[in-house]
């Protein structure tokens, strides 16, 4: 990606509640990656590269995929920093945004979330991805039937 289009996508992910239409719909399925992610404490660019592919096959805008991915990336550092949140805070946040707006449990997509896993090899920590995943493939049943 070229340097002037990196810079563009950074300054609208930076004022994304500005720029971006929905973003909150946006920065929920940030969470949902981040918090499978940041669970796998040796993630590397294979989770990056998987988030960026999702987003190409959620949205046709390009700015919204790069938001997706920056936004992803942000919440990951986050938790890795120690900045204030950490995976179990991440993942409150998202059963806090569920409760909010029930209709979020349609933006849950197991299926994507699963390809993260395959991005490395350590079984204890696939089975910690695993069983996340699993909490939020039946919080989106529990949700789903709210309405």
């Amino acid at each position: 990606m070229s340097f002037v289009k990196n810079l563009k996508y950074r300054f609208i992910n930076a004022f994304r509640e500005v720029f971006l239409y929905h973003y909150s719909s946006l920065e929920f399925r940030a969470k949902l990656f981040a918090c499978v992610i940041s669970a796998n404490k040796n993630f590397g660019e294979c989770e990056f590269e998987v988030v960026k592919n999702a987003g190409a096959l959620i949205y046709s805008d390009e700015a919204r995929i790069s938001s997706l991915e920056y936004t992803t990336k942000e919440y990951v550092q986050k938790v890795v920093d120690e900045n204030g949140l950490n995976n179990d805070m991440l993942i409150e946040d998202v059963l806090r945004d569920l409760k909010d707006i029930p209709r979020y449990a349609k933006k849950i997509d197991t299926d994507m979330l699963k390809t993260l896993i395959k991005c490395h090899h350590d079984t204890d920590t696939k089975i910690y991805q695993k069983r996340i995943i699993e909490l939020f493939n039946s919080l989106k049943e529990e949700y789903s039937s709210k309405k």
